[in-house]
This record gives C-alpha cells, structure tokens and sequence, in this order.
C-alpha cells in the first residue's frame, strides 16, 4: 500500500510517516515498481504501535527501545517495565510541575482585579516584583 494508505490507517500523517523511517524507528518501505514507498500491513501495524506510545508520552528513543523489545520473542518483560516505570516517574513529576504553575497561576490570576487599572499582579508575579 502506498504511504497515504498506511497514513489513513494508521492515523499518522504521511509527514510523520516519513520522520519515523528517517529517524530509523520504522524501517524504509520497501518501493514499488513506479518507486513509491510500499507499506505492508506489518509496517501499518507497527506505526500504530508507535503512535500510541507516543500518545502514551514515550519519546522516539523510548519507542525504539520499545520497538525492539517487542520485536525481539526473547525479551524479558523487566526490561519493558523499566522503561515504562522510567517513564511513569518522567509523567509523575512533570504533573508536579505543573501543580505547581497552576497554584502560583491562580494565586496571580486571584490577585488581579482584571479592571481598567495599569497595576496588575499577573505582570508583577511574572516579573517576579508581587509577593504572595
């Protein structure tokens, strides 16, 4: 199939398509005859592997990882779940982060009066100038 088809379903642009094999986590299409690139159902397969890892957060260099080891009928599931507990420990204090933005936001946001006024307490915290 040629790679609008794999795009379709897939649900990957044919753009990404392209950087995915380009960055070497799907390998090239085979080409056909008049060379354009030939997906097989496998290659469809794996990008919506892909895809939903990246949805997951998984960076490409966590896809291949992942990639591999699902490739590879050998593997040991620990190192699968040390990836994905890395991962989740990434996920966990990127959400503590942005508790954080989100209580220093609002505080700033509660202290505006949001009137015709020039003073403004989102500008001052930002500038680091208001103090809670």
């Amino acid at each position: 199939m040629n790679i609008g088809d794999a795009a379709r379903l897939s649900g990957l642009p044919p753009k990404t398509i392209r950087y995915y094999e380009e960055s070497k986590l799907l390998k090239p299409a085979s080409r056909a005859a008049n060379g354009y690139r030939d997906y097989s159902e496998t290659d469809v397969h794996k990008l919506k592997f892909i895809k939903h890892a990246r949805e997951l957060g998984f960076t490409v260099q966590q896809c291949a990882e992942l990639m591999s080891l699902y490739d590879d009928k050998e593997r040991h599931a620990a190192d699968v779940k040390a990836i994905a507990l890395r991962h989740l420990q990434d996920v966990d204090a990127k959400i503590a982060d942005l508790q954080r933005m989100k209580g220093t936001l609002s505080h700033f946001v509660s202290c505006c009066a949001g009137d015709d006024r020039p003073e403004c307490p989102i500008l001052e915290g930002i500038a680091g100038e208001h103090r809670a």
